[in-house]
């Protein structure tokens, strides 16, 4: 599931969930609530993730096994 995805890029960066939160400029008990599963994740969220991890949603979401994002339009 997609929740394991963004624990594991936070933890990849040895990252905590304050500092993700902080990113999203949410609380680190709501940030936890995403990770945890007991609440749905905003698409605007995942976008600023995305970006922040250098990834795409798709890869998040696991749509896809490619960590590289996709090339962004001009």
């Amino acid at each position: 599931m997609y929740l394991k995805r963004l624990k594991d890029l936070r933890e990849d960066r040895d990252l905590k969930q304050i500092n993700i939160a902080e990113t999203l400029k949410i609380t680190r008990q709501q940030y936890s609530l995403y990770e945890l599963g007991k609440r749905d994740i905003p698409a605007e969220y995942l976008k600023v993730l995305a970006k922040f991890y250098n990834t795409s949603t798709d890869y998040i979401l696991e749509l896809t096994d490619e960590i590289k994002p996709y090339k962004r339009k001009k």
